[in-house]
Formats: structure tokens, C-alpha cells, sequence
């Protein structure tokens, strides 16, 4: 019953934003209901029930000016608003905000769309560990943490005049990225269904086909400096700084994409602690290092979306003192472009479904 005060209460706000007319916006809000994915074994006593909650957005349609936005069918750019009871008393619940874009699958002028909808933003866990009071809460070691969500849904706008309808499934990750132990993380996927409000006066919007040219670059080559802090896997080791340089070659192959080939350097201070407990309790593997750089190879991807982009890595330890995850390692984050030479970037480093770190950065491109 609390929640659908809550839901209701927000929906109200939110649909106070009605008196606003003029900008071509609309308002979402939907329920969701789901199951909570056993990704590790070690969870399995934080899954208890089905989560539920509510996400609300506001959703800014395509001025279909820029270049950007014809390459990606003219998306929408938003906010949005996430509560999720996870029905776990050692979890607790979730409350996120995100930016996201909404991906049209068909063509823009149909009534009837599939939508893509990606958000990254900022999640506050009501409920995480504490070693007096909730030591048994291992997806979430702080209060604050980093949160992602896909959806994949029906939308119609404009049933019954400005009203429509949205429904499909979301999943939604969220975790701290082992800024500090434990963080195994939970995810949840979901059903939704909801409701759509459109605030613009002019409700027939007509987007044009379009055909682009062409575009590639000669090879261009980056430098980027990252770091943050961390924890090891030991929960109350304590936090410390790390850092990173990466430099690597990058070819356009077109306004959306390029291919990346480069090498990162590590150099990760947490890992002199994880050493010395793994040789205590595992002298069996005793390994005698107090090394703790690491050097990478990688691979990469990136996907530019205006001045935004997507960077996927995949990359591989040729210098690796200490086995601490795997010799692959991953990297997923977003860049933005201050100018045509310097950006600044967001990233995970993970080794599987295992964040290590989440890095901040800036880098320049010559």
C-alpha cells in the first residue's frame, strides 16, 4: 500500500508538468514487477521474493537538426526516476536516477514503436552492509552506488488525445563497482506497463528519411590518464587510490564507429593488501611479489553518439605478477568530447561479471 502511495504521489507531480505546453516533450510512468538474477551462488540468500517498483521519466523528442540524431532515428534524450523494493529485508530498496536515450526500432512515423531505452545514473541503497548491524547484505557495500537499466517496449502515444500506452521488459543493474567491499551487485528483470502523457501542443511530428554520406578519418592516436579508488575483495581493507594510461590508435570507419588498438598501464595499490592476505590463507599459492602494476593489450570499440560516446574494450594482461581475477579484462564506459581534441571519460574495468574499478579520466586525441 506504501508503494502505491508513493507511485501515485509521484505520478501526480509529475503529470503537473502538463501545465507546460509548448516543448515537444512527454512524460512515461510505469509499474514493473520481476525476478531478481542469480548471477553468483553466493547470493542466493538475497533473493526472497519478486522485485517491484515504478520508473518515471521525462522523455525530450528529436528536433531532427542535428546529424546525430538522423544517423540514430531520431531518438529522445531524458531523465528518469527509478524505485525498486527489492523484497529482501537485508537488501532493502533502491532509489535511482538516470540519463537515457530511447532508441526507435521501426520507422519514426509509425504509431505503433519499439523502443530501446539505455540509462546510466546514480542509485542510493537504503539498506547496505554494515559488519555490526547487516553483514549479510553482499551486493551492496555503500550506500551510494552506480546503476544501469535497458528496456525494451511497446509505445503508442495519443490513444485518448495526449494519453498513451508503453509495456515491455527492463533489467536493471546496480552495484557500487568495488569502490568498497562486498559488491557482487543485483539485477532484475522485469516486466513493465504504463502509461505515456505527451505535453507538446503539436502532436504530429512528420521525420524525414534520410540518407547519409560517407565519412571516414585517417588514424588518429589518444593518451588518457584514469584513476580513482578502490577496495580489495577483503572486506575492511581500506580504500586506496589507483591509476591508469592508456594509449592507443583509433580509425573512424564512419560518423558512429571506430576500431581502437591499444595498451593500458596499471598501476593498482590495493592489490599490495590482497597479496598479503591471499599468501596468509593460501600459502599453498604463496607468490612472492610486491609488484603491483599490470600491463594490458586491448582491442576496442566506439560508438559516437553526438558529442557522447560508447567505449567497449576487451583486453588481455601481458605483464601479470599477481593472478588477482582473470588475464582478460573488460572496460565499458562513455566519453564526451570537450572539442575536437580533448574528453573527458567514465568508465568500469571488470574481469567478467567482477568489477575492479570505476575510472574517471581525461585524454587527448591528436
Amino acid at each position: 500500500m506504501k508503494q502505491l502511495i508513493l507511485f501515485f504521489s509521484f505520478l501526480i507531480t509529475f503529470l503537473s508538468f502538463s501545465q507546460e505546453k509548448g516543448t515537444n516533450s512527454y512524460l512515461e510512468t510505469e509499474y514493473f514487477y520481476g525476478k531478481t538474477l542469480k548471477h553468483l551462488p553466493n547470493i542466493a540468500h538475497l533473493i526472497t521474493g519478486n522485485p517491484e517498483g515504478f520508473i518515471l521519466s521525462w522523455n525530450k523528442k528529436s528536433d531532427s537538426k542535428k546529424t546525430w540524431q538522423q544517423d540514430y532515428n531520431y531518438p529522445d534524450v531524458g531523465i528518469s526516476f527509478l524505485y525498486q523494493d527489492y523484497k529482501n529485508e537485508i537488501v532493502g530498496k533502491l532509489f535511482a536516477i538516470y540519463g537515457h536515450y530511447n532508441f526507435y526500432l521501426l520507422n519514426r512515423n509509425n504509431k505503433n514503436q519499439l523502443i530501446l531505452r539505455t540509462g546510466v545514473g546514480l542509485a542510493y541503497n537504503t539498506n547496505p552492509y554494515d559488519r555490526e548491524t547487516n553483514n549479510k547484505n553482499i551486493a551492496f557495500g555503500t550506500h551510494l552506488n552506480s546503476s544501469t537499466y535497458l528496456k525494451l517496449y511497446y509505445q503508442r502515444e495519443n490513444i485518448i488525445k495526449n494519453i498513451g500506452v508503453n509495456a515491455g521488459l527492463s533489467l536493471i543493474h546496480a552495484s557500487n563497482s568495488n569502490v568498497k567491499s562486498p559488491n557482487f551487485g543485483l539485477n532484475t528483470l522485469g516486466a513493465t506497463v504504463g502509461l505515456n502523457y505527451n505535453l507538446s501542443k503539436n502532436n504530429s511530428v512528420i521525420y524525414e528519411e534520410v540518407t547519409t554520406e560517407k565519412y571516414t578519418e585517417p588514424i588518429k592516436y589518444n593518451i588518457v590518464i584514469r584513476g580513482g579508488i578502490n577496495e580489495s575483495p577483503v572486506i575492511g581493507s581500506g580504500l586506496h587510490p589507483f591509476y591508469a594510461l592508456t594509449g592507443y590508435a583509433d580509425k573512424r570507419l564512419s560518423r558512429k564507429s571506430s576500431v581502437l588498438l591499444g595498451v593500458d598501464v596499471f598501476i593498482s595499490p590495493f592489490l599490495k593488501d590482497y597479496i598479503e592476505y591471499s599468501n596468509i590463507n593460501f600459502p599453498d599459492k604463496l607468490v612472492e611479489t610486491s609488484d603491483i602494476s599490470r600491463v594490458g593489450l586491448f582491442i576496442g570499440h566506439e560508438l559516437f553518439i553526438g558529442k557522447l560516446s560508447v567505449i567497449s574494450h576487451v583486453g588481455y594482461y601481458l605483464h601479470y605478477p599477481f593472478p588477482y581475477g582473470t588475464r582478460v579484462y573488460e572496460r565499458l564506459g562513455l566519453k564526451r568530447y570537450i572539442n575536437d581534441k580533448w574528453f573527458a571519460t567514465i568508465s568500469v574495468k571488470a574481469h567478467g561479471v567482477d568489477a575492479e574499478t570505476v575510472e574517471l579520466g581525461f585524454g587527448y586525441r591528436f
